[in-house]
């Protein structure tokens, strides 16, 4: 029961946290910077400025207070007149009584400065050693201090020098403290967004790779570790292109292998001598053979695949249409929808082959057909191209549709088990994947997902 309340918390703290690795790095670095900041400007703003506030109000307190204590001793105008001049010239601050005035109500001022401490160090000062009735006022002179004192009397005026109360160092300390932060985080986001860059050029590289298409080796930059993941990913995407030169060379081979005595087979059934009673026999030799050839391109079809085709911007709806249009050609009853026009990257055989054999896969085993094309969102950014197959035939039952997906494994008779896994390969190939679903028709829907 106790854990539940941590769920929200964690959930506020993922949402905060930035998700990239720039975000994340600078936050690594910003975080304890402003903590050490923080604790400097309390340690200095509840310290130090404390201290220097209070010793230099209690000053200008004090020589008020000895300036009044000099009055009440010697009331005579001569000597009042002497000793304010002795106080502006060796006290700095000017003086001047109001016979007979009275204080009269202190009008109520909002805190010239509120995040010092200094207008309450100069009264809680005034009332320590003056000990009469005063109003300070800090906002009517940007220069000085405005201090007036109830004496039995009259009141004395007494104009103090802001720089006798309030020490500039809070400037200097305020402008280092901004300064060298602003300093540190803009080196920091500098160096942080070049090693950064060069992780997503990397990424960017594996999946370009990953898709297909051929970029060439990646210039390693960086900090150590990203250099040597980039050599590593140079030296990755050697040894895939060497090894699938290798298997197409080898494929060639068995190509012409497997075809030439094939192709010997047929030219003997071609010329035996045919009478009524070995022409059946022939002519089932012959389909036999046809089926042979079949299987054979298919097996080296899906071995090849189409990793040697660059992708290029291509109209997928066009595409569609035109397998579409071959398919109503082999007897089959298509129906298209389609914008105009949708340009997405893609290696245009290899398409071709997929959507060709999820045609051939409906029209074997339903009689209507419906495809359709549409731009949906993703859930990153970008968009997903989607078509859509829909048949009215048997269907394929959930729990066999991923073994569908096999390679030569086969759900009906007469079929290689490679149309689907073919068609999976190169969706996947393109940065998509091919799912099966029940379909509006009453049979089999087959859903293609590209990215744009």
């Amino acid at each position: 029961m106790k854990a539940r309340p941590a769920a929200p918390l964690g959930r506020l703290f993922r949402a905060l946290v930035p998700r990239g690795l720039l975000g994340r790095s600078l936050l690594i670095i910003l975080l304890p910077l402003l903590i050490l900041q923080g604790v400097a400007l309390q340690l200095f703003y509840g310290g130090h400025l404390d201290v220097i506030s209070r010793r230099l109000a209690s000053g200008v307190a004090g020589e008020i207070g000895m300036v009044i204590e000099q009055m009440q001793r010697h009331p005579e105008p001569e000597e009042r007149a002497w000793l304010f001049r002795e106080s502006a010239w060796r006290l700095d601050l000017n003086m001047a009584f109001e016979a007979g005035a009275s204080l009269g109500r202190t009008p109520d001022r909002g805190a010239s400065l509120p995040l010092l401490p200094l207008e309450e160090d100069l009264a809680h000062a005034m009332a320590e050693r003056v000990r009469r009735p005063f109003d300070a006022d800090w906002q009517s002179d940007r220069r000085s201090v405005i201090i007036r004192i109830q004496l039995p009397d009259g009141v004395l005026h007494v104009e103090a020098p802001r720089k006798r109360l309030f020490t500039g160092t809070l400037y200097l300390f305020f402008i280092w403290l901004v300064g060298s932060s602003l300093l540190l985080f803009g080196v920091a986001a500098l160096f942080m967004k070049n090693q950064v860059r060069a992780i997503r050029r990397l990424a960017g590289a594996a999946e370009a790779f990953g898709l297909g298409r051929d970029i060439g080796p990646m210039k390693p930059e960086g900090a150590a570790e990203v250099r040597q993941a980039a050599a590593a990913f140079n030296r990755m995407q050697e040894r895939i292109r060497r090894f699938v030169a290798q298997r197409t060379d080898m494929l060639a081979g068995i190509s012409h292998d497997l075809r030439t005595p094939l192709t010997r087979m047929r030219l003997g059934l071609a010329v035996l001598p045919r009478t009524e009673e070995e022409e059946e026999d022939i002519a089932a030799l012959t389909e036999d053979l046809e089926e042979m050839e079949r299987m054979v391109a298919s097996y080296l079809a899906f071995a090849r695949g189409e990793g040697q085709e660059q992708a290029k911007p291509t109209d997928l709806a066009g595409i569609v249409r035109d397998v579409a249009q071959k398919a109503r050609r082999d007897g089959a009853e298509v129906a298209v929808e389609a914008p105009s026009e949708l340009i997405v990257p893609l290696r245009q055989d290899a398409l071709r082959r997929c959507l060709a054999n999820l045609l051939d896969n409906a029209r074997k085993h339903a009689r209507r057909i419906a495809v359709s094309v549409a731009a949906l969102p993703r859930a990153e950014a970008g968009l997903w191209a989607q078509v859509t197959v829909d048949d009215d035939g048997p269907g394929i039952p959930e729990a066999q549709r991923e073994e569908a997906f096999r390679p030569f494994a086969t759900l009906s008779a007469g079929g290689t088990g490679l149309g689907l896994a073919i068609a999976r390969d190169i969706a996947r190939a393109h940065g998509g994947d091919i799912v099966l679903e029940d379909s509006p028709l009453g049979g089999l829907r087959a859903r293609v997902r590209l990215p744009v």
